[in-house]
């Protein structure tokens, strides 16, 4: 221990200056954390005001001195690092945990008493991002008091998921704009494909969106823009009208004079539409280019206060994107960039929240606004295993009539709750039961998907099962309350395995959290053939995914597990079938998968009968590094989803008996709060 930290250590003021008096670039971030943990405010304060070194030292986890002096240091040098050194309690470490939070995790109340002092309850705090996993491409509107947003869907059928809030926090999908297979259009196309970027508008009492529909790199059509329309938001929504114009990222304005319009990249041109929004009407133009000039996108256009506003998503989809905005005082230009371009972008290499932009505004009844935005978070600093997600932050107004975001500060981890009036929130827990609950138009609960879509009868849900919740907990706020949400399913195997672009009927969700469980039971009296399986799988698209279920080799059903990376196939078969495993009473199986950020425990357990189950688990197989279900993980395609989890069944190209799978009590559910 070298004489300076063991001064600290002993709060010993008058070392302290000593060894700084005559040493005062000896103090290293380690000093300054410590003194902010453990010492009295003198010595703190000597550091700070008296050394050599910066405030702006993190360690390797993106922890500041806020986060050491709210773990264990007193509520005097909080306040003085906060008060007479400007540091935000709101800032976040890698994991995207504050300072503030970190104080109440550690019980440190004198830290907690000062922020809840100048910040109010941390209830009336909310947590970016607000939709966790794959929801990438945000656009928004608001209809009196209630918001819409709509998500790219890629390959995954159903088509374009719309979300409905009531406080732009809490969102629950209630539609897709298209649910017919035969009319999406997704048949054949690879992953990372499909539908991109949706955008939705509001239009003399109908919703209207539209979207790209990029179709495989095969000339001379790359891509086509479709629009449907509803008189209700959650549909059903019209069949595709498509506009023959190539581009990415369409968006509709309805200027004042009812005239309709399309905007599309690169930079924003803009399509004059008939008033339905099915024709274009006139010849394209450039509004303008873009501030930074790379990739310019995502264009979405404004009217306020005599001004037209145009705003751009730039930079690329990977670290450095970015939003800037252009205004003009008529619609076709000449528009003017923003001093305070970009108005979104993560500046700090390190923080947990990157890759920002493609954002859209909406304004509340209230007259405040907020931006809807896409972000991705790292794991282990490289993988965005979530895929990219949606944050919202406040807009300010700046005097001379910009927008800007969260104070430019980049995106917030932790943001107070809008001002909603007159409504009652309820919590997000609960919300999540009705989205489970509810089915689509195709006939799964509304979080599911499918990929290409599947064929009427294929795939069925025929069950969903909800425990009640304690009748104690009469808000829903208690997570240990509430019980298990369980689906049942009857699943066609598909005749192509989930390598091949053929492939179908697998039922997917989102993976949410970078931890979470996830099982299902298995009947093994099914009907099944050799060269057959089922089970469970992570999977990203046909590149990426992996696999753990039961196959049926020579007459006896074996558990396996498969890693499928690129063109290589990981496999690892269990040695004993599962005859000569489990009891002469066994009925099913049941096969878990157990994720801690990139590693998956395959594990299983045997089901007797109803009275007398085993509920011990075994482990099967462990996959240490799942790498390849990020975005980052392989180059090979289009890579801008995210990781998915769910169910497959696979009868094989050559079968001459179908495979129909049962598969009973699947569950999901996030083991932490990421």
């Amino acid at each position: 221990m070298d004489n300076l930290l063991k001064a600290i250590l002993e709060n010993d003021i008058s070392k302290v200056k000593e060894i700084l008096v005559n040493e005062p670039m000896s103090v290293t971030r380690e000093h300054l954390f410590e003194a902010a943990g453990h010492s009295e405010p003198d010595i703190v304060r000597y550091i700070v005001e008296y050394s050599m070194i910066s405030l702006n030292e993190k360690d390797d986890h993106n922890r500041n001195v806020l986060h050491y002096c709210a773990k264990s240091g007193s509520g005097e040098v909080f306040e003085y690092l906060v008060r007479k050194c400007g540091m935000d309690p709101l800032s976040s470490d890698e994991n995207g945990i504050t300072p503030w939070e970190c104080a109440i995790e550690n019980n440190n109340e004198e830290v907690a008493g000062f922020i809840n002092d100048r910040y109010g309850s941390i209830d009336k705090y909310y947590k970016n991002p607000v939709r966790r996993g794959f929801y990438p491409d945000p656009s928004i509107v608001r209809v009196d008091r209630d918001y819409y947003m709509v998500n790219s869907s890629f390959v995954f059928f159903p088509c374009i998921p719309v979300s409905h809030s009531r406080d732009l926090i809490h969102w629950n999908i209630i539609g897709y704009a298209i649910t017919d297979p035969d009319i999406a259009g997704l048949g054949g196309l690879r992953g990372g494909r499909g539908y991109w970027a949706p955008d939705i508008s509001y239009y003399e009492g109908k919703f209207y969106i539209t979207a790209t529909l990029r179709y495989n790199d095969v000339p001379p059509v790359y891509r086509r823009q479709i629009v449907v329309s509803s008189d209700k938001p959650e549909g059903p929504y019209s069949e595709p009208v498509y506009i023959e114009e190539d581009g990415i990222d369409p968006s509709i304005f309805n200027d004042d004079d009812g005239q309709r319009y399309m905007l599309l990249n690169r930079g924003a041109r803009i399509l004059k539409l008939n008033k339905d929004a099915t024709k274009v009407i006139g010849e394209p133009s450039l509004l303008y280019y873009g501030d930074m000039k790379r990739a310019p996108e995502g264009p979405h256009l404004y009217k306020k206060d005599g001004y037209y506003y145009l705003l751009l998503a730039e930079g690329g989809t990977g670290m450095g994107h970015r939003i800037t905005v252009m205004r003009s005082e008529t619609l076709m230009g000449d528009y003017i960039p923003c001093p305070y371009n970009p108005i979104m972008i993560q500046r700090d290499e390190k923080a947990s929240i990157q890759r920002c932009g493609h954002g859209d505004m909406v304004s509340t009844p209230e007259g405040d606004y907020y931006m809807v935005y896409l972000c991705g978070r790292r794991y282990a600093d490289k993988y965005s295993l979530l895929g990219r997600e949606t944050a919202i932050d406040p807009i300010e107004w700046t005097a001379d009539g910009w927008p800007i975001v969260n104070g430019l500060k980049g995106p917030s981890v932790l943001q107070r709750k809008p001002v909603i009036k007159d409504i009652k929130t309820e919590s997000r827990e609960r919300e999540k039961i009705n989205d489970v609950t509810r089915l689509s138009a195709v006939g799964l609960p509304v979080e599911y998907m499918t990929v290409r879509g599947f064929d009427k009868g294929e795939i069925k849900c025929t069950a969903v099962r909800i425990d009640k919740y304690n009748e104690s907990d009469t808000d829903g706020d208690n997570k240990e309350s509430r019980k298990d949400i369980r689906v049942d399913f009857e699943i066609r195997g598909s005749r192509y395995p989930l390598s091949s672009i053929k492939s179908r009927n697998m039922v997917l969700r989102r993976q949410t959290s970078y931890d979470f469980r996830t099982e299902v039971s298995i009947n093994l009296d099914m009907d099944i053939a050799d060269g057959q399986e089922c089970g469970i799988t992570g999977y990203y698209d046909e590149n990426t995914f992996c696999l753990f279920g039961i196959r049926k080799t020579e007459g006896e059903l074996y558990l396996f597990s498969l890693e499928h990376i690129g063109e290589q196939d990981i496999i690892y078969k269990d040695s004993r079938s599962l005859r000569e495993r489990c009891a002469p009473d066994t009925s099913g199986i049941k096969l878990m998968m157990k994720t801690k950020g990139l590693q998956r425990i395959l594990q299983y357990s045997f089901i007797t009968d109803e009275i007398n189950d085993d509920f011990t688990e075994h482990t099967f197989n462990t996959l240490e590094n799942v790498y390849y279900l990020c975005d980052e993980g392989i180059k090979k395609g289009k890579r801008f989803t995210g990781a998915m989890v769910g169910l497959y069944a696979y009868e094989g190209k050559n079968s001459e008996k179908p495979f129909l799978c049962r598969m009973r009590d699947y569950f999901y559910e996030d083991e932490e709060c990421c």
